[in-house]
């Protein structure tokens, strides 16, 4: 059974109301004009096909009709909005062709239908197609395309001229790297799409379109490899996205929120990116990218944990580099999340842990603190927060002086007044430090929001406090799933192919095979002469001894 036909086998098995509804709010004037002309099709008469479409979208000011005639005496009309369009496109391509032709140059192909000899004669336009509902063509006008309506032609042309200024290909703030790729997504769906066909040169790629939402009618692409990708997987995301009916779809994120398998998880079951080249290397292994027009990021499915602390450049560096990378990385992520509450816990109901002269500097930098170290370091996470969510909000030049205020005036002079002693200072800073060089940011949040408990716990119930909140978030992460996949793989369940490239990265020709969770029907991205020749020995080609030992004979 093919996508679309089983696509189209399962739309008749859902109940109209989880069918998502194209169609504007049921209270507005132009849904009640619609309603009642849903069937309706281009009339002979134009002017009953201009008075229709004014019914709809007569009301706005920037909407333009223009009246033309072609072939000097057959009445003709152009309706686009200004601001959607490229202007010297519609000049060039539709209107003048149309104007210059004549009487006498149609004659000459009088045997053809008129339609038949403006779409493949006259007009220039690239990407032209014919349209009788007129729904559909209300439609097209507010997407940006432009609409020719012919008087005694029961059929509109409708043109792609749709043109929105866009912002430049840049490096993605959020994602940067020292070495690889300088590209990034932008919000306009076309170019995104454009960027992963220019790294991914096959007819096998494959990209289907839905439009979700009742007014914004949001399009999203949904982009896999076919051969490499699991057809069930694609078919399982193709439903969920099918059952979403909401009124818009302004972001990624949206869909992120409708389509994870735990809703209520502070962990991240899909990653998002802004990179093309991270985007095609999980296309490569067997994965899902979803796009959204007017979204930067594009949504990996499914996702496991490892995937949001590894980066794009661990895959351009040599694997000895990369591996103590990663798991100083991972070491990071391990503190920005236990670091506070193991404190708590050590100076609270373990101190004999502690070494006597630390323990002796410790008490002394606490001396006169007014406040438990459970109260002290809440009050410093959460002042730590605020700063952060502070300098992300303030303009760019105005943050990073607060952020230097925040971190050394605030700071200097709380410890100063013995608000705060200056152990609590460098445990929050070095843990803020650590959640920073978390590459995911939603991970990171995650971690973030899981400290403040874990504190909690600490200081109720010590270090057994933080072996209970690690144990609950431990059976936490082993019960989600996305898409079907183990959060934890392929830790759990265990697979050593997997683990090659989860704590450390072993060498890419020691990695063969595409992950086995994904369950890809070619498994196999190395090939076999490929392996070998790393493998071997190698050929000292311009050795000093060899040639001179030539030399001499």
């Amino acid at each position: 059974m093919t996508f679309w036909s089983w696509y189209k086998l399962r739309s008749k098995q859902i109940s109209p109301s989880q069918q998502p509804r194209m169609i504007p709010l049921k209270d507005s004037p132009a849904h009640q004009v619609m309603e009642a002309n849903k069937e309706a099709s281009v009339s002979t008469q134009l002017e009953a096909t201009i008075t229709f479409v004014q019914k709809i979208l007569g009301e706005n000011d920037d909407f333009i009709i223009r009246r033309i005639c072609m072939f000097d005496d057959q009445p003709a009309v152009v309706m686009y909005f200004p601001d959607l369009i490229d202007k010297q496109y519609l000049n060039d391509h539709i209107l003048k062709p149309l104007m210059l032709t004549s009487s006498q140059d149609y004659a000459k192909a009088v045997s053809r239908p008129m339609k038949e000899f403006l779409l493949n004669d006259t007009l220039y336009a690239c990407e032209g197609r014919t349209e009788t509902h007129l729904n559909d063509i209300i439609q097209a006008i507010v997407e940006g395309n432009t609409v020719l309506l012919v008087d005694g032609i029961t059929d509109a042309f409708i043109f792609s001229t749709r043109h929105v200024d866009k912002r430049s290909i840049t490096q993605p703030e959020t994602e940067q790297v020292i070495r690889g790729a300088r590209e990034g997504f932008i919000e306009m769906l076309g170019t995104n799409l454009a960027l992963l066909r220019y790294r991914l040169p096959t007819p096998d790629l494959r990209i289907k379109t839905i439009r979700i939402g009742r007014i914004t009618k949001s399009k999203v692409a949904l982009c896999y490899i076919d051969g490499v990708v699991n057809p069930a997987l694609v078919e399982e995301v193709f439903r969920r996205l099918s059952l979403i009916d909401i009124d818009g779809i302004l972001d990624a994120g949206y869909l992120e929120q409708f389509i994870e398998d735990n809703h209520i998880s502070p962990f991240p079951q899909i990653q998002n990116t802004e990179r093309p080249d991270k985007a095609v290397a999980n296309l490569m292994e067997g994965r899902v990218i979803l796009l959204v027009d007017g979204s930067p990021f594009a949504l990996i499915l499914p996702t496991v944990f490892s995937q949001f602390y590894q980066t794009v450049e661990d895959y351009s560096e040599r694997y000895l580099l990369v591996s103590f990378i990663r798991l100083s990385r991972l070491v990071a992520l391990i503190f920005s999340l236990i670091f506070p509450s193991l404190y708590v816990a050590l100076i609270s109901f373990n101190p004999e842990l502690i070494p006597t002269e630390f323990a002796v500097a410790v008490a002394g930098g606490r001396a006169g603190v007014p406040f438990p170290s459970v109260i002290e370091v809440l009050i410093m996470e959460i002042s730590m927060e605020v700063l952060r969510e502070a300098t992300l909000r303030l303009p760019q030049q105005v943050g990073g002086a607060l952020s230097i205020v925040g971190v050394l005036v605030v700071g200097q002079a709380a410890v100063a007044a013995g608000f705060i002693s200056p152990i609590t200072v460098v445990i929050i800073a070095l843990t803020t430090i650590g959640s920073f060089a978390t590459p995911a940011y939603n991970a990171a949040l995650a971690l973030r929001l899981l400290r403040f408990p874990l504190v909690v716990l600490s200081g109720i119930f010590g270090l057994y406090g933080v072996m209970i909140g690690l144990i609950l978030i431990a059976n936490h992460m082993l019960s989600l799933r996305s898409f079907g996949v183990p959060y934890l793989s392929p830790l759990v369940p265990g697979n050593f192919q997997g683990m090659k490239d989860t704590l450390a990265r072993l060498p890419l020709w020691s990695m063969p095979k595409r992950p086995a969770l994904l369950h890809t029907p070619n498994d196999t991205r190395l090939g076999k002469i490929t392996k070998e020749m790393s493998e071997e020995a190698p050929n000292n080609t311009l050795d000093p001894l060899k040639w001179k030992k030539e030399e001499r004979n």
